[in-house]
């Protein structure tokens, strides 16, 4: 849908923007990752769909992703004061925990998923640094493009 807006310049309307939906949500030639989730969407572009190595780190990285994503959900307090009764409750926290509970936050849940995203992409890449994953991995892509023209 084209959409065109004007401004009034004395006793006229001039032109002065266009919107085209159709050119705003087009995309370049690629793989690109399109999310769409309640309230908005995310769009990756020029990604390279790796999916054997996914799968495969998946499986191989399940503790990594794990550690990841208990490191990114670790718990520490806000910045706001404390009431006398809750500092003495804190320090004697500290005194029992040691001075890593001194500051304590929890990360966003876009910030823990990226976290065990980032590992198993860390596994994806350290498996294709080998020659015969590699190899695998592009006769997979080739199967998949031969199948993608056939059912077409």
């Amino acid at each position: 849908m084209k959409k065109i807006y004007y401004e009034k310049r004395g006793r006229r309307y001039m032109p002065v923007s266009e919107y085209d939906s159709e050119l705003f949500n087009s995309m370049s030639k690629g793989t690109h990752l399109v999310m769409c989730y309640p309230g908005g969407h995310s769009i990756r572009y020029d990604i390279n769909p790796n999916h054997a190595a996914m799968i495969a780190a998946g499986r191989v990285a399940e503790f990594a992703m794990c550690d990841a994503l208990r490191k990114a959900s670790e718990v520490q307090p806000s910045r706001t004061p404390l009431t006398p009764e809750q500092m003495a409750a804190w320090n004697h926290l500290i005194e029992v925990f040691g001075e890593d509970a001194r500051s304590l936050s929890r990360a966003c849940a876009q910030d823990i998923a990226d976290a065990g995203l980032k590992a198993l992409q860390a596994e994806a890449d350290q498996l294709m640094k080998h020659k015969s994953v590699k190899s695998a991995y592009e006769q997979f892509l080739l199967v998949c493009e031969l199948t993608k023209k056939e059912n077409a």
